[in-house]
């Protein structure tokens, strides 16, 4: 198996963009919510908040 390639801060790594530092207010229950399905899939929350978003609000643009 080959070694992995070091991840460099602010380099993109997945996206064609570097991730920037953000701060949300969310019920104890949304975050509950969140951390379990993030577990689930075996990403961050980072990762699936903006999984979400890419996927969600992509597809309700196309429509406008």
């Amino acid at each position: 198996m080959g070694r992995k390639k070091k991840r460099m801060r602010g380099v993109p790594v997945i996206y064609d963009e570097a991730k920037e530092p953000r701060n949300f207010s969310l019920t104890p229950t949304a975050s509950a919510l969140i951390d379990k399905k993030a577990k689930e899939m075996g990403i961050s929350r980072s990762e699936l908040i903006e999984k979400f978003a890419r996927n969600t609000l992509n597809e309700t643009n196309k429509l406008d």
